[in-house]
C-alpha cells in the first residue's frame, strides 16, 4: 500500500506543477466569469438611442408611436423625396416610409437607412406597428385591448411533489437542470482524465521508463497509483474551479459594476410606480406598462429559488462525488490498460471506440428519454448498469429515487470497477512490457490467462 501511495504522490505532484495545470486552472475560471458578465456590459455598451423619423401619408399613426428609452420617434411632413433629403443631412438610425394604407392590408411600408439596416431594429419596427395595427382594429371591431387583455387567460401549474417527508414544491426545468450539470461534468472528466492515463501510460512504456519501475513495484500497484493520483488532480482542478469561479465571477462584477444577472427586486421594482400612486414620469412608462410582466418575473425567479432549496443537495452532491469518483476509475482503469497494449496514441483508436460507445450512448440518452421519463425502463436499466450508470443516474437523482434502486447502482459500480480493474490489471502486466507487435482483440484475450 505504501507503494501505492508513492505512486499517488508522483503522479499529482508532477501533473499539478505543470505550467498547463496552472494556467488551465486559474484561466478557466476567469473565461467563466468574462462571459458571465460580457453579455451584461455589451448591453451597457449598447446602449445608444435609435432615433426613427416617421412619413406618415395614412395617418393611422399620428400620435400613436411613443418614444421609448432606447428608441425615438422624429414626425415628417411633405412628400417622400423631402422626407429623403431631409433624413440625408441628419445622423438619425432610419427613414420609416408609412403610405396611404388601410388596416385590413397594412403593405408597402418601407425602412430607409443609409446603411443595411440592423435586424433588431427591423423587428422592433414591426413589433410596434404591429401592436398598434392591432389596436385599431380591435377598436373598429367593437373590442378594446384592455378587455381583451383581461379575457386572454394565463394559466400556470403549480407542481407539488407528494414524498414521505410531505408536500414540496417541484420544478421540472430546474430538477433537470441539477441533474444534467452533473452528467455532463462526470462526462467530461471521464474523457478529460481518462485520456491522461492512457497517454501517460503510453510515454512511459515508449521511454521504457516503465521497465525501470517494474522492477520496484508490481504493475497492479504501478496501474493504481497512477489511476488515483489522476483523479486527485481532477478533483483538485474541479474544486479549485468552483472556488475561483465565485471569486473571478464577483471580481469581474465589481470592476466593471456589471451583476452576472439582473436584479429580480430592481425589476420588480419598476412595475410598481404606479401601485404606489406616485407620478408616472416618461422614464417611467415603460416600467409600468410591464408591471406585470415584470411581476410574473419576479414570481417565476421566487419559484425557481423555493424548487432549488427543496431540492435534496445533500443527497445530489454526494450521489455526484461517488459517480464522479465511481465512473472515472471504472473507465479509468480501461484507458490504462489500453495504454500499456499500444506503443503508440494511432492503435489506440480501435480499443477506444468499444469503450467510449456506452460513454456517448448514455450521454444522448439522458436528453433524448431519461429527462421525459426518468423513472420508465430505459433510465431504470441505464441507471443499474455501471458502464451507463454515473451519467443515467446522475440525471435522475434530483427527480427522486428509491433508495434500493441507488444503493443497487453503486453496489453495481463498485463491482464492475473491482472487475473492469482486474481485466485491466492483467492486460496491463503483459502489456506494459511488450513492444513493436500489433495487438488486437484476440491477443488481449489471451493475455488475461497468462500467468506472469
Amino acid at each position: 500500500m505504501s507503494k501505492i501511495w508513492l505512486i499517488i504522490q508522483r503522479e499529482y505532484l508532477t501533473r499539478v506543477r505543470k505550467k498547463s495545470f496552472i494556467i488551465m486552472t486559474l484561466l478557466t475560471p476567469l473565461l467563466l466569469a468574462t462571459f458571465m458578465i460580457l453579455p451584461g456590459l455589451l448591453m451597457t455598451m449598447s446602449g445608444d438611442t435609435e432615433t426613427v423619423m416617421v412619413l406618415d401619408e395614412s395617418g393611422l399613426f399620428e400620435n400613436k408611436l411613443k418614444n421609448q428609452k432606447d428608441l425615438q420617434f422624429i414626425p415628417l411632413s411633405g412628400s417622400l423625396e423631402q422626407a429623403k433629403t431631409v433624413y440625408q443631412e441628419t445622423d438619425n438610425t432610419a427613414l420609416l416610409y408609412i403610405p396611404n394604407i388601410s388596416i385590413d392590408d397594412p403593405k408597402d411600408i418601407t425602412l430607409y437607412g443609409k446603411k443595411n439596416t440592423s435586424f433588431q431594429t427591423q423587428v422592433r419596427l414591426e413589433n410596434v406597428l404591429e401592436k398598434e395595427i392591432e389596436n385599431q382594429r380591435f377598436l373598429a371591431s367593437g373590442l378594446d385591448r384592455a378587455t381583451l387583455d383581461k379575457i386572454e387567460a394565463n394559466v400556470k401549474l403549480n407542481t407539488i411533489n407528494l414524498s414521505g417527508e410531505g408536500e414540496k414544491d417541484n420544478n421540472a426545468i430546474v430538477t433537470s437542470i441539477a441533474g444534467v450539470v452533473g452528467a455532463v461534468i462526470i462526462y467530461f472528466f471521464i474523457f478529460m482524465y481518462g485520456v491522461q492515463i492512457m497517454r501517460g501510460v503510453i510515454e512511459e512504456k515508449t521511454s521504457r521508463i516503465v521497465e525501470v519501475m517494474i522492477s520496484s513495484v508490481k504493475p497492479f500497484q504501478l496501474m493504481m497509483g497512477k489511476i488515483m493520483g489522476i483523479a486527485a488532480v481532477g478533483l483538485t482542478q474541479f474544486l479549485l474551479w468552483i472556488i475561483l469561479s465565485f471569486v473571478a465571477v464577483t471580481g469581474v462584477s465589481a470592476v466593471f459594476g456589471v451583476d452576472a444577472a439582473p436584479s429580480p427586486a430592481a425589476q420588480f421594482a419598476a412595475g410598481q410606480v404606479a401601485a404606489q400612486g406616485q407620478e408616472v414620469t416618461e422614464d417611467d412608462e415603460a416600467a409600468v406598462e410591464n408591471s406585470a410582466k415584470d411581476n410574473e418575473i419576479a414570481n417565476t425567479i421566487n419559484d425557481v429559488k423555493q424548487s432549488v432549496a427543496n431540492l435534496n443537495i445533500a443527497l445530489i452532491f454526494g450521489c455526484f462525488l461517488f459517480y464522479f469518483l465511481g465512473g472515472y476509475l471504472l473507465y479509468g482503469s480501461l484507458f490504462g490498460a489500453i495504454g500499456a497494449a499500444v506503443d503508440n496514441e494511432t492503435d489506440t483508436q480501435q480499443f477506444m471506440m468499444p469503450i467510449t460507445i456506452p460513454l456517448i450512448i448514455s450521454f444522448i440518452m439522458s436528453y433524448s428519454v431519461v429527462l421525459k421519463n426518468p423513472d420508465g425502463p430505459v433510465a431504470f436499466w441505464m441507471s443499474i448498469i455501471p458502464f451507463t450508470s454515473p451519467i443515467v443516474m446522475m440525471v435522475r437523482v434530483p427527480f427522486g429515487v428509491p433508495a434500493w434502486q441507488l444503493l443497487l447502482s453503486m453496489g453495481l459500480l463498485v463491482a464492475g470497477f473491482v472487475f473492469t480493474t482486474w481485466i485491466a490489471s492483467r492486460i496491463y502486466r503483459v502489456g506494459i512490457l511488450m513492444y513493436g507487435k500489433k495487438i488486437n482483440y484476440k491477443e488481449l484475450s489471451k493475455w488475461l490467462f497468462y500467468r506472469v
